[in-house]
């Protein structure tokens, strides 16, 4: 064993005894802290054999630090499916996704078929007056052929220091262009809005970040300018949200609910147990409200549904949810890297768990393959969404039903 690698298990060993008698502190005392103690150093020397191994004989070169880092991520990653280790660009990517901006070109991108796709340019990026247009395909980044396995790899390459160049060739019509343009700060909306027809509009939210609940409230008073009066109901469509930020998806039921628990969380800290209520202010006034669900709807999308629909406030129409009713903390580390970590559960306002259940629709139609677009800014279309135009057809007999009882 060399005397670098014998130097960093030494150190390991002495974490990993440190963190157990740190965590053991008055437990030492009793009589099961030897035994806990011994395991301690019986694990440790266990990681240490391992170590040695895979660096001896593994097919190919391994340094110390590679081996490190990943047994910290299965460490962490093998407590459940949400909890994750976080390197300085993975942690980048976390906050990026969270702030509703970042710096790089505009462009939505997806692997379809094999190839990058490009989803949409988002209106006003350096991309959309470059001209990149939907269904381009991306075959290079600065002159480098893109690998169609790693998706994340090519999205990192796109972004960069706001102001510095790349180049982007795309393939359109058998023809390979290239676009050259400069990074810059980019807005990410997560809010899409439309008015269905008059007095009753469609929302649609792709993800809930830091600025998702303001940018609701805008798109809800800007239809209801549109309609030149208060709106009569509204589509909220949180189908394929995969969720995000809780304090947004706390933010957003807020907007439609005047008093009320929105959800409790119950965990091993202080931190993680709290409860969140509503405050006066009904931004629809009453009005009537549809949500679109289905089992891509997860996390905040799952607080919002389950918040609107105890409360009575929103029908839930579509599909059952995901079932995702943990809460996730990210915890910063030295060196720009941060550990997610799994640290509550969290309650609907009945007190239900929906993790691995998901919410149970009001009204149950099945997906229409196609829809919502992956596009967030893909206008609708009511007539071909089953789930779409069952909830418009909810709302127009509530609007008759209220007419009448006036």
């Amino acid at each position: 064993m060399s005397l670098k690698t014998r130097a960093i298990l030494v150190i390991v060993i002495g974490v990993v005894m440190g963190v157990s008698l740190s965590l053991s502190g008055d437990m030492l005392a009793e009589k099961t802290a030897p035994d806990e103690a011994d395991l301690a150093w019986e694990q440790a020397r266990l990681l240490a054999e391992v170590m040695e191994r895979v660096k001896h004989d593994y097919v190919e070169p391994l340094d110390d630090a590679a081996l490190l880092e990943s047994a910290i991520r299965g460490m962490v990653s093998d407590l459940d499916a949400h909890s994750e280790y976080l390197d300085a660009d993975e942690y980048r990517d976390i906050r990026i996704s969270t702030t509703g901006s970042y710096t790089g070109v505009g462009i939505e991108v997806a692997e379809v078929e094999g190839a990058i796709k490009v989803i949409t340019p988002i209106a006003g990026s350096p991309a959309a007056r470059s001209g990149i247009r939907s269904g381009d395909t991306i075959v290079a980044v600065d002159g480098q052929a893109i690998d169609t396995d790693r998706l994340k790899e090519t999205i990192g390459r796109l972004r960069g220091r706001a102001g510095s160049k790349v180049r982007i060739s795309v393939l359109r019509d058998d023809e390979v262009i290239l676009h050259e343009m400069r990074r810059e700060i980019v807005r990410v909306a997560s809010v899409h809005a439309q008015l269905l027809q008059p007095s009753y509009g469609y929302v649609r939210l792709s993800q809930f970040s830091d600025t998702t609940a303001r940018e609701l409230a805008d798109a809800i008073d800007t239809l209801a300018d549109e309609n030149k009066g208060m709106l009569l109901g509204l589509v909220l469509d949180l189908r394929n949200n995969p969720g995000g930020v809780l304090d947004s998806a706390v933010d957003v039921s807020d907007l439609f609910l005047d008093d009320g628990v929105i959800v409790t969380a119950d965990g091993r800290t202080s931190e993680a147990r709290f409860a969140r209520k509503a405050h006066r202010g009904d931004v629809l006034d009453g009005a009537d409200l549809i949500v679109l669900v289905n089992n891509g709807s997860a996390s905040a999308s799952e607080i919002v549904a389950g918040a609107l629909q105890d409360h009575g406030r929103a029908l839930v129409v579509g599909t059952e949810t995901f079932g995702k009713g943990l809460v996730q903390t990210v915890m910063p580390l030295s060196k720009g890297r941060a550990i997610k970590l799994t640290t509550s559960r969290y309650y609907t306002p009945s007190g239900d768990s929906i993790h691995e259940t998901g919410i149970t629709p009001d009204i149950y139609i099945d997906d229409t393959p196609g829809f919502p677009d992956l596009s967030l800014t893909a206008a609708i279309d009511s007539r071909a969404d089953a789930q779409l135009e069952e909830a418009i057809e909810r709302l127009q007999h509530r609007g008759v039903m209220h007419s009448l009882a006036r």
